[in-house]
């Protein structure tokens, strides 16, 4: 008996945590429909905290932060967003728009560029997604290479040879693809200037020499950790060490 009241107890404890959290999320819509984006912000935070995280809930926040003018947040949150889902397109189109505010326009140099183009590829979907068409790819070649072996005609294998060669090749990549993605979700080495203005060190020193600043919304990348600092590095290639309170990771 004290087991099922126990049980009932739980399943009730649970019932009126998702009651609550609904609740709160419906709080936050209607905050934002009235216009008081500042506290449809915080509750927004309170349900990813409670909640966990959604990309749906990543995309509500960063409207509620641009709205706001807060655009390193809505940036980090339209970010943050589109790590969980690739293919957000909405969350995309907000994030283009949230840029055009921000203040360093920054040269990308040629090489980076072309890193770029192939993050931005690796980046349409997730690692499972990826997997999934290495999978079927690899499946597809082996197809091919029997049709190679036993093809009754000698056009047949030798199509089979090109266009299975192809297959396993792009399986290949895609499997890559899927292993720098699960790296990337797992490993957040992207990050958001929050600040207003961010001076970057040459050394990791409040006294070391200024090299440039930056601005709210700037995305970076870490490349280390010492004490308190961050060493960064930009679009451009430059880098430097900023405060770690000054940024925060995707």
């Amino acid at each position: 008996m004290k087991r099922i009241i126990l049980f009932l107890t739980i399943i009730l404890s649970f019932g009126s945590l998702a009651l609550a959290q609904s609740n709160t999320l419906k709080q936050a819509n209607e905050l934002y429909s009235k216009g008081n984006y500042t506290d449809a912000a915080k509750l927004y935070e309170k349900v990813l905290t409670s909640k966990g995280v959604a990309p749906e809930l990543y995309f509500n926040l960063g409207n509620a932060y641009y709205k706001s003018n807060e655009i390193g947040h809505s940036i980090l949150n339209y970010e943050r967003a589109l790590r969980l889902t690739p293919t957000f397109e909405d969350a995309r189109y907000n994030l283009e728009i949230a840029h055009l505010k921000v203040v360093d326009n920054l040269a990308q140099n040629q090489s980076f560029f072309i890193g770029r183009w192939i993050q931005g590829l690796i980046k349409l979907l997730n690692s499972n997604q990826w997997i999934w068409i290495s999978l079927i790819l690899f499946l597809t070649g082996l197809i091919c290479a029997f049709l190679f072996v036993f093809g009754a005609t000698r056009q047949l294998r030798k199509i089979s040879f090109y266009f299975g060669s192809i297959l396993l090749g792009i399986s290949f990549l895609s499997f890559i693809f899927s292993g720098i993605r699960k790296d990337q979700m797992m490993n957040h080495r992207e990050a958001i200037v929050m600040t207003g203005v961010v001076s970057v060190k040459g050394s990791p020193d409040k006294s070391g020499t200024e090299l440039f600043q930056l601005h709210e919304g700037t995305k970076v990348t870490i490349k280390s950790t010492l004490g308190s600092w961050t060493e960064i590095k930009l679009g451009n290639g430059n880098i430097g060490w900023v405060e770690q309170e000054n940024i925060e990771r995707i």
